[in-house]
């Protein structure tokens, strides 16, 4: 029989390894050339953990019917819950990570409002000094959780295109996100200092409803900052189950996501010179044109055997891309035309804005996928100097991120955001299915300058039409 103490020993040296696995991953998924040992860094530690929990469950489970129930339960959670995640890891397209990670988000919040609720109806059995934090743990553990579950259905909705992109604008918006606070703390310091199920009740349709007014109330072009957020909010949901059931490594882990995903917010954010709060607040969109059909000047159409003959006599290349590449799944031929540029002595290089994409580092995770090199792919404050001495540039399904307005129209929408000065290049090349603003909303007049010509297509068939007439 294995003793109790021997167990919580095992299980706490065990945990403490999962730690470090998961502070090293940390470390080596901050930069490129270490992504895949970050990954297996995070793949062992969570193995670790779960092998933990497993053991702690056996122990647990020696000549006690009720433990024994735990350990089939676990297992089959285990089981169901592996199974369910290797098959969506298979069959999901790059473009559908964002969904899938704000989906996910959902999953770890409502676990601690589960966790909560349990913590709630198991608070016979906690000591009678700590009874008061205890009932604080579980009131702040069950908001956190509801917020971060009905915020992050929403943000996948969006992202997924089930939902408009457009923000929900309710009269006194604000006044109802900061009177639901302050409700909830009025409601905590009733709840520690008289429990009742109705007042638990009260506080999960509250932050139900904050979450999903907090998230429908944001605009399409703020959706990278939204995943970040919700990210760090899954974080702080999974610190307070684990304060709720006396876990470090749940404490550990959370508080490394929850801190992590909030800097992330704040670089997101940086980057589009705008601060959480106005984030929070609605994001763009909010007086972006809607009519995809305004026009705001003459544009210029060019083909791909036209644009084959300009990069060939190129000195200079730059690509940039967004969304649209990913859509279009265009990273593999993206990487085979820049081998084929770099093998007749073109200098190619990727400007890479740091929300390009629904979802930070999108745009690396695809060209890593396509294999082009980690050393030409740059950031915008590494490249941005660099394009009013470019020959050429692409713009590969990127819109909001190149917009000259927030550059030059202090009444943009985008007014003051960091860009990519595309438009300084001597030639601008957009690769474009239409002539529809982007996922913000907002109009860019880079389509009507003089130096911008529009590929109109598909932009893996038109990088694939650029590839032969390079050939021929």
């Amino acid at each position: 029989m294995i003793g109790p103490n021997t167990a919580a020993a095992v299980a706490g040296g065990a945990y403490i390894a999962a730690a470090l696995l998961f502070i090293l991953s940390l470390a080596g998924l901050s930069k490129h050339d270490t992504s895949r040992r970050g990954v297996g860094f995070g793949i062992a530690g969570m193995a670790i953990a779960l092998a933990a929990t497993v053991w702690l469950t056996v122990a647990g489970a020696w000549g006690s019917p009720s433990g024994t129930i735990g350990l089939v339960l676990l297992v089959a959670a285990v089981l169901i819950g592996g199974a369910i995640g290797l098959w969506r890891a298979r069959v999901v397209e790059m473009t559908g990570m964002p969904e899938l990670i704000a989906l996910l988000h959902s999953f770890v919040g409502l676990a601690a409002v589960l966790v909560g609720w349990n913590g709630h109806l198991a608070a016979g059995d906690v000591p009678a000094q700590l009874v008061d934090i205890h009932h604080a743990e579980v009131f702040i553990g069950v908001f956190i959780g509801a917020v971060t579950f009905t915020g992050s259905i929403v943000a996948f909705l969006k992202l997924s295109g089930r939902m408009s992109s457009t923000p929900l604008m309710l009269p006194g918006k604000n006044v109802l996100n900061v009177g639901a606070l302050v409700a909830f703390l009025a409601l905590t310091v009733w709840y520690v200092i008289a429990p009742s199920l109705g007042l638990l009740i009260a506080v999960t349709l509250l932050a139900l409803a904050l979450g999903w007014h907090l998230v429908a109330s944001i605009g399409g072009g703020d959706m990278p900052v939204v995943v970040s957020m919700l990210n760090s909010y899954s974080g702080w949901a999974a610190a307070a189950a684990g304060f709720l059931l006396n876990n470090d490594l749940l404490i550990v882990t959370g508080a490394l996501v929850g801190s992590s995903g909030a800097y992330l917010s704040y670089i997101m954010c940086k980057a589009m010179n705008r601060s959480f709060l106005s984030v929070i607040a609605g994001g763009f969109g909010i007086e972006a044109p809607r009519g995809d059909d305004e026009v705001a000047g003459e544009h210029r159409e060019t083909d791909a055997a036209s644009v084959a003959e300009l990069l060939a006599s190129a000195r200079s290349v730059i690509i940039t891309p967004g969304y649209g590449m990913a859509v279009a799944q265009a990273q593999y031929p993206v990487a085979e035309l820049t081998a084929a540029l770099r093998a007749r002595g073109v200098e190619v290089r990727f400007g890479i804005h740091p929300v390009a994409g629904r979802l930070p580092g999108h745009m690396n995770v695809l060209l890593a996928e396509a294999k082009v090199p980690y050393d030409i792919v740059l950031e915008l404050d590494e490249i941005n100097d660099d394009f009013s001495d470019t020959d050429v540039v692409l713009v590969i399904g990127a819109n909001d991120t190149v917009n000259p307005a927030a550059a030059e129209d202090p009444g943009s929408p985008i007014a003051g955001m960091p860009v990519l000065h595309v438009w300084e290049a001597a030639n601008v090349i957009v690769f474009k299915r239409s002539m529809a603003s982007g996922y913000a909303g907002v109009q860019n007049p880079l389509f009507f300058r003089e130096n911008t010509q529009m590929l109109f297509g598909d932009a893996k068939d038109r990088v694939d039409d650029i590839l032969r007439a390079l050939t021929v």
